[in-house]
């Protein structure tokens, strides 16, 4: 599989790891839209939400992690944003599910 995610779980590309567990691992985004811009992925491949089984035990894996993590960003009190896009209409271009954990600034709704 050439998944760029699944090479960053798999430990084939260096990435700046934040978290990781033995289901989740979340690193820094390349191109940060704000001061805290994480991403975190389940270490399996599943493409979207639309692959993720119905008992949802990754989706509880990974929202522990979004836990954790914005506890050791610091971002609990002042507020985060957690996006994931569906499909390349909605944005995604990583074909492997995969959650922004976005903070540090000010945030508009509905965004653009």
């Amino acid at each position: 599989m050439d998944c760029i995610f699944c090479k960053i779980a798999n430990g084939e590309i260096p990435a700046s790891k934040v978290y990781e567990d033995e289901y989740v691992i979340a690193f820094k985004d390349i191109n940060p839209v704000a001061p805290v811009h994480i991403l975190v992925i389940p270490k399996k491949h599943y493409e979207s939400v639309l692959e993720i089984d119905t008992d949802g035990s990754i989706l509880n894996k990974i929202f522990n992690a979004v836990k954790i993590i914005a506890q050791q960003m610091n971002l609990t009190n002042e507020g985060f944003r957690l996006v994931t896009n569906t499909g390349e209409q909605a944005g995604q271009t990583v074909k492997h599910i995969h959650f922004h954990l976005i903070g540090g600034r000010d945030f508009q709704w509905p965004p653009g």
